[in-house]
């Protein structure tokens, strides 16, 4: 198992990196040359800019069994095709019986800005976000190694 961080716009990169430091699971940080983001011992990979830059970088290395933390939802949608896990940085995974409508939401909320109709942004980020994060990526990274022994 290896973790990767879609790292650009993420909360969550430290916390993460600390995390599979303490459960010895590789982890790889993925970001563009406006984000460059180092955090050791996390291997760091840095693409050039642009749309889903990072996510086509990214998703190469993806294979069953791996996590990837990301907030994209387009991105979460190829992971859990690939049979691998996607995590929010708000600490809930990715299903696969409710991606589709995730999708769905996302193209109507763009449809609906490209109209000039305001749509309401994510909420700012808590504590309780935070926490909930920790806990799921622990909570998973336990399972994964008492798996693994």
């Amino acid at each position: 198992m290896t973790i990767f961080i879609d790292a650009d716009a993420s909360p969550v990169v430290r916390e993460t990196v600390e995390i599979s430091k303490s459960y010895g699971i590789p982890c790889y940080i993925f970001c563009d040359f406006s984000h460059e983001i180092y955090v050791p011992p996390a291997k760091t990979i840095v693409v050039g800019s642009g749309p889903d830059a990072v996510d086509f970088a990214l998703l190469p290395y993806v294979k069953k069994g791996d996590l990837v933390i990301t907030q994209d939802y387009g991105l979460a949608a190829i992971v859990l095709a690939k049979n691998a896990e996607a995590l929010h940085h708000d600490g809930k995974f990715y299903d696969p019986l409710t991606i589709d409508f995730l999708l769905a939401r996302r193209h109507s909320n763009q449809q609906k800005r490209r109209a000039g109709i305001r749509t309401k942004g994510p909420k700012k980020r808590t504590k309780k976000n935070d926490h909930a994060f920790i806990q799921a990526i622990t909570t998973y990274c336990q399972k994964q190694k008492a798996r693994n022994e």
